[in-house]
């Protein structure tokens, strides 16, 4: 019986030690953001793809060839960093899509009608909720 507690906490402590148990690092995109307001919340533009996209993490959204998309921030370009813009798939066959934001390489759309300027500059980093 003891012996199998033992091989119980051994596998245990080896799956937090795996790092697909703990989470895998992923590298930040941007530290800035082009908004319509300070919490990025207002639609900024509406976008067509002009490609399919599969999405490379979970901080990406698939789209398809000829799908809208509502664009609610655009990440400022760093260095050697793709241009990437965060918006939510729009359209009657892709409801199950809808109301998930994600972001997606700025290359592969086309705007299709603007609603209003992104001129707030906005930190990508969390704000700490007992200091705004």
């Amino acid at each position: 019986m003891t012996q199998r507690v033992y091989l119980i906490i051994l596998f245990l402590c080896l799956g937090l030690m795996n790092p697909f148990a703990t989470g895998i690092f992923m590298d930040k995109l941007a530290s800035k953001k082009l908004c319509a307001d300070d919490d990025c919340v207002y639609t900024i533009s509406l976008v067509r793809a002009e490609e399919d996209y599969n999405a490379p993490d979970c901080r990406f959204i698939n789209i398809k060839k000829g799908q809208l998309i509502y664009v609610y921030s655009k990440l400022v370009k760093e260095k050697e960093s793709g241009e990437f813009w965060a918006g939510s798939v729009y359209g009657e066959e892709y409801e199950d899509h809808m109301g998930t934001v994600g972001y997606f390489p700025r290359s592969l759309v086309s705007e299709q009608h603007v609603y209003q300027e992104a001129n707030k500059t906005v930190p990508t980093t969390v704000r700490n909720l007992q200091n705004p």
